[in-house]
């Protein structure tokens, strides 16, 4: 598994082989194929491995205001993006070709627990329909941040996480016009943020 991690991290699913995993790992291609059974599934046990690594990067820290939390796992996510950024950039623009509904679960589950993680953060894990719109909104924002850096490093990684920070909080205040709760939830974001 670890060695089709590190393939499917630094090449598209398209461009790499069960030849390539065998000799990665040190194993026969029978072997490969016996426990996986062909290359969409042993994509998608990659899949579920790296989703598993990322809920685990992700696991909100305890301590700390909220901001200063979001910081934190805005930077471990960006760790990810970086150690996987063929894998992340080829699953998020469309992955294979043959791409099958377990990649959009695994998708939309690491989705929902990045949900569930910044719900966690705000102390509440009911929202309104404003709220859940605007937060998933941010989240398609970052993905597609991390897409464009990955692609350009034409802004340091420190600032982009830094102007993404500040784009949920903003986000955040717009929301708030539309909901009097959220109003209340941006002042208490908004003043814990000295900067």
């Amino acid at each position: 598994m670890e060695a089709s991690l590190q393939l499917f991290s630094h090449r598209s699913p398209e461009n790499v082989s069960i030849d390539d995993v065998a000799v990665a790992a040190g194993a026969s291609r029978a072997l490969v194929y016996h426990y996986f059974g062909g290359k969409q599934e042993l994509y998608i046990a990659a899949l579920r491995s790296a989703a598993g690594q990322l809920s685990d990067l992700l696991e909100p820290p305890t301590e700390g205001r909220p901001i200063d939390r979001l910081r934190i796992s805005l930077s471990r996510y960006f760790d990810f993006v970086e150690d996987h950024a063929a894998g992340y950039t080829t699953l998020l623009r469309g992955g294979p070709a043959n791409r099958s509904d377990e990649v959009g679960e695994i998708i939309d589950g690491v989705r929902q627990l990045l949900l569930d993680r910044i719900l966690l953060a705000l102390g509440g894990d009911d929202p309104g329909p404003i709220l859940r719109i605007t937060l998933r909104c941010w989240m398609a924002l970052v993905e597609t941040a991390a897409l464009d850096w990955l692609e350009r490093r034409d802004v340091p990684r420190a600032q982009l996480e830094r102007l993404l920070v500040d784009q949920y909080v903003v986000l955040l205040h717009v929301a708030g016009r539309h909901d009097p709760a959220l109003a209340a939830l941006f002042e208490q974001v908004a003043h814990e943020d000295p900067g």
